[in-house]
């Protein structure tokens, strides 16, 4: 099968998850059957243009490994791939409208759209054109030019019959071309709307299939008007189920989403985001959840698509994130990792040093960024940033000379271990539970804060073999300094 999809944002902000959701429905379809994956941007808003937002949305998709096979920045047969930069076909498709008598200029002022407007709502009516420019005759039409307005272009829609759309989730869907307007396909400014721009690319770039969300259901019958007022095949529509919040709302940040980028700068791995976004509108089956991207691309099909709207989950989007994490070997893991904990510490990192602690929070951590609050203590050559009453905890809390006597117990322990092996060192401290008479969970808790400067850390003794003998003495004696001190 030949398939050729399209990726087509708007460059109007950060892309969102529900967007980029659908790109990768689009590049799984290309790849699945080895067609084409096509970037086009559609920028003729160009009130709500925002700077960067193209680079930011290439690299989203970059991040997330969706490589395109045409587009602004690699070219292609079809190009230019920037709308904006495609005006004079649009301007020529409107003027082939025209003179097939599918479209007609449209005069009226914005006050008197507004005015109509106005009054629909009025008599509770659904606001739509009046199409009092639609049956002009050649005088009026030549009044209304010599006024000087620049007319807009307005698709001349049946008044009568029915539109029937095909969609390759929900089957047939018929529209009563009563109930649709002469809609704009050519602004005042010489640029299109949607309606036209899309719909002309998708045939001049010989788009296969479009998938997009559902939300475009309602303009449907508009596209498939315009694709048999020019006598062309449609493209096999699939609109995909929307992207809602655990209490079924429109999905936004209060339940915990983000753009995607946000997503890549707090830690989270491409592949494990690629996965869950999979599973927002498809499944493999009724069991399975984590998927890398080579099952992802040898099992879609637009026929799994799930036409219910699907339920975003913050909670499980981060379980799955830690599922990728564990599943990397620890030297990719540490490469992953050490560009946050060098923004958190501010200067480079030994490679060595990090690898060595790496299997000690690999199955602590379910963001990338977490390391850099877990770990950071490693890197540190100075004193560690605790006040006394962390230190002393509950079990000691006021009674600094009690902490100070254990740690100094805690000391003459290590010391005498065989060697400083997470094992030697377990073997030889835990006994001074019994010996000092107080619970594990008391006594590793001042040695813990004492060392890391935490209350809770990667597992104790592999921290001090990591850690080293010189490093860990010299922060239990700095601790008793601070409990001497008061």
């Amino acid at each position: 099968m030949n398939v050729r999809t399209r990726y087509a944002p708007s460059p109007t902000g950060d892309p969102h998850l529900g967007n980029i959701r659908t790109a990768l429905f689009d590049w799984l379809l290309a790849r699945r059957y080895g067609g084409q994956f096509i970037l086009r941007i559609e920028d003729t808003d160009q009130a709500r243009y925002v700077e960067g937002g193209v680079e930011n949305l290439m690299a989203a998709l970059r991040w997330l490994g969706l490589d395109w096979d045409e587009g602004p920045d690699v070219g292609g047969a079809a190009g230019p791939y920037v709308q904006s930069q495609r005006l004079d076909i649009y301007r020529e498709h409107a003027n082939t409208l025209l003179a097939g008598d599918h479209a007609y200029h449209c005069y009226c002022s914005p006050e008197r759209l507004d005015e109509m407007r106005k009054a629909q709502q009025a008599r509770k009516e659904p606001p739509r054109y009046d199409r009092h420019c639609r049956d002009l005759t050649p005088d009026q039409r030549a009044e209304a030019e010599s006024s000087g307005v620049t007319p807009v272009v307005r698709f001349k829609t049946p008044l009568t019959g029915e539109t029937r759309t095909r969609d390759a989730l929900r089957g047939e869907v018929v529209f009563q071309n009563s109930t649709l307007d002469d809609f704009v396909i050519l602004k005042s400014d010489g640029y299109p709307t949607y309606h036209l721009a899309g719909m002309v690319d998708d045939h001049l770039m010989e788009i296969t299939h479009v998938l997009r969300d559902e939300s475009w259901l309602p303009s449907a019958p508009r596209h498939f008007l315009i694709y048999q007022a020019f006598g062309w095949e449609p493209p096999v529509f699939a609109h995909v189920s929307r992207v809602l919040g655990s209490d079924k709302a429109k999905l936004s940040k209060r339940h915990g989403a983000h753009s995607v980028l946000q997503y890549r700068d707090q830690g989270y791995l491409p592949g494990a985001l690629v996965n869950f976004l999979a599973l927002l509108g498809w499944s493999l089956d009724d069991h399975t959840d984590v998927m890398n991207l080579q099952i992802l691309v040898e099992n879609f099909s637009v026929e799994r698509l799930i036409p219910n709207p699907a339920v975003f989950n913050a909670e499980k989007l981060l379980w799955m994130n830690g599922v990728y994490i564990r599943e990397m070997p620890d030297e990719e893991l540490a490469d992953a990792v050490l560009p946050f904990l060098e923004r958190r510490l501010g200067h480079p990192t030994d490679r060595g040093l990090l690898l060595r602690l790496v299997p000690l929070v690999k199955e602590r951590i379910k963001v990338l960024s977490e390391i850099a609050e877990m770990a950071d203590f490693f890197f540190t050559d100075g004193d560690l940033d605790y006040d006394v009453e962390t230190l002393l905890g509950k079990r000691y809390a006021g009674d600094p000379a009690s902490a100070k006597a254990t740690l100094d117990r805690v000391i003459d322990a290590a010391e005498s271990a065989g060697d400083w092996s997470h094992e030697a060192l377990e073997g030889a401290i835990r006994p001074l539970t019994e010996e000092l008479g107080v619970k594990a969970g008391d006594l590793f808790g001042v040695v813990r804060v004492a060392i890391t400067g935490k209350t809770a850390a990667p597992p104790l003794f592999e921290t001090m073999e990591v850690l080293g003998r010189e490093k860990t003495l010299e922060r239990f004696r700095t601790a008793i300094a601070r409990l001497s001190a008061g």
